[in-house]
């Protein structure tokens, strides 16, 4: 097949019936890791471009053409996590086995009350239920979307159940103390109950495939022969669940057709950058020979920072590959390189964490705040609180809540002066809840409005910047930070990297911070550094 990359390394290695995945896996996250850890170089975009690239660039603003502009709006709707809906529907199955099999105990004439064997009696029925369900698929969305399917698949696992537990009491006498007309009543209940749940789970689900929520949205990057030939190959697969929304390649339409199997060429990679901040992406899909390492490499340079997955095709190499470290859409492999951090039940995780802790932090911190704003004004005139543009999640600009510590007619809410040591803005009040981080307990408010997170990078200002420069441009890869949401403390200031940023190093420093704090997240990791932060206040060399 033609190479889609003519300027990349040719000297590829030779092709094998077996390759490994994770081997080119590990290699690009490395030079991944290397690029990253490296200062930006001066933006000079028109000097360092290569000729196909800047022959297909981006409109002179920079923007989105009005093709992709709409696009982009029109897929800004939230998803559904498809792990998410499934765990939720075994939840929902199994509490309502446990809640008919009470209710049962409770109707049966015949049953005193519903005692240690009842209970034991639904927990295996629980058990055989995940399995005999789990077996049938019934917790697959291609299933739950089917009213008929989805309903037999129950009726015939929640009926194998029942024959488990009279084969139970019959070979091993356990059970027999059961009434058989609780057993009965049981099995009615549940059957009508795990048939209802189920015909609504088939509305809601059938909802939100037509609306579009239930499907993985992707990108392809890269045209030609190659993107057309994967494009066919998806679409062919039964029950595919990816939506392509675009194709983005740098190169000139005599290289790359404007549209590739009825699909349009949208703009150019830094317009696809600017596309997925405003669109719900879920993955892109690099369709590049992954012989041309080098080539692709430079691509993910420019991606990772987005908060998606990103896969590299791999049925253009025809080679088989070993499961770890790749993964299939039906039949086509790919090799996943980069994984969107905290997904899934992770997300739910995280959120119940930012909910409860933020929470009882307002309950305990309330006389604090309480005093605070009393101290603000009585020191000066002017609000009690202030708002600030900041980077959030994906960098959405979002208005961060703080205590206000300059005098109003001082107040820099675009951040384009820095604070330094005895800034003649900052009130006495100002210094010392500055110092003591007072001034950011507001921010609690952002967590629960779902703005911010409990833990995770710090959000800095819009026009945050260095030696006249802005962070993005001191650090190469700097938006990667913000793929999570941003946090109220974070791993770069338990580390000591909070206050002025006077010096490109130290911004440096936060960001592989924040990335180290994204590449390894855990409720325990949030857990540690949430205990951590009232020890690293008493850090204030740089807190002013």
């Amino acid at each position: 097949m033609k190479n889609l990359a003519p300027e990349a390394d040719s000297s590829s290695e030779p092709h094998s019936s077996l390759r490994s995945a994770p081997d080119l896996r590990s290699r690009l996250t490395s030079g991944l890791r290397q690029a990253s850890a490296e200062p930006a170089t001066p933006k000079t975009h028109e000097a360092n471009s290569s000729p196909s690239e800047s022959s297909a660039q981006a409109p002179a603003s920079g923007g989105l053409s009005n093709e992709a502009q709409e696009i982009a709006e029109s897929l800004h709707d939230d998803g559904v996590s498809v792990p998410v809906l499934a765990g939720t529907v075994r939840l929902v199955d199994m509490a309502l086995i446990a809640a008919t099999g009470v209710i049962a105990a409770v109707t049966d004439a015949g049953a005193t009350q519903f005692g240690l064997v009842h209970g034991i009696a639904v927990a295996i029925a629980m058990l055989f239920s995940l399995a005999f369900f789990q077996a049938s698929d019934a917790y697959q969305v291609s299933i739950m979307r089917r009213g008929l399917s989805q309903i037999g698949r129950i009726g015939a696992g929640w009926t194998l159940v029942f024959g488990m537990i009279f084969l139970i009491q019959m070979t091993t006498g356990l059970g027999s103390s059961l009434s058989q007309n609780w057993i009965g009543a049981w099995f009615v209940l549940g059957m009508t109950g795990l048939v209802s749940a189920r015909l609504v789970v088939y509305r809601i689900v059938r909802h939100w495939m037509e609306s579009g929520r239930l499907e993985r949205r992707a990108i392809i990057v890269g045209g030609g022969t190659a993107a057309a030939d994967l494009i066919h190959e998806l679409e062919s697969q039964s029950d595919n669940d990816i939506r392509i929304c675009g194709i983005f390649d740098d190169r000139a339409n005599d290289r790359s057709p404007p549209v590739v199997a009825g699909y349009p060429k949208l703009g150019n990679i830094s317009a696809l950058v600017e596309f997925s901040r405003l669109a719900r992406i879920d993955m892109l899909i690099v369709c590049i020979p992954l012989r041309a390492e080098q080539r692709v490499l430079q691509l993910l340079r420019r991606l990772w920072v987005l908060p998606v997955d990103i896969r590299l095709s791999a049925h253009t190499d025809k080679i088989r590959f070993r499961n770890r470290g790749a993964s299939f859409i039906g039949t086509v492999p790919f090799v996943d390189v980069v994984e969107k951090p905290i997904t899934d039940w992770d997300m739910v995780a995280k959120r119940v964490f930012d909910v409860v802790f933020a929470s009882l932090a307002l309950v305990a911190l309330f006389p604090v705040m309480i005093a605070a704003a009393i101290a603000i004004k009585l020191d000066s005139k002017g609000p009690v609180f202030f708002r600030q543009k900041r980077y959030g999640f994906n960098n959405e600009i979002i208005d961060v809540l703080k205590f206000r510590s300059m005098y109003t007619e001082m107040a820099d809410p675009d951040a384009k002066s820095v604070v330094t040591r005895n800034d003649s803005r900052v009130t006495r009040v100002g210094r010392f809840i500055r110092k003591s981080s007072i001034d950011e307990l507001p921010q609690l408010f952002n967590v629960l409005r779902g703005d911010l997170s409990l833990v995770g990078p710090r959000p800095h200002a819009v026009n945050a910047h260095t030696d006249n420069h802005t962070w993005d441009e001191v650090v190469d890869g700097y938006f990667a930070r913000h793929k999570v949401k941003p946090g109220v403390t974070g791993w770069a200031q338990i580390n000591g990297w909070r206050g002025e940023v006077d010096r490109p190093e130290k911004i440096q420093k936060r960001v592989e911070c924040d990335v180290y704090y994204i590449e390894n997240w855990s409720i325990l990791f949030d857990l540690k550094i949430l205990f951590m932060t009232p020890f690293s206040l008493f850090n204030t060399e740089n807190a002013y």
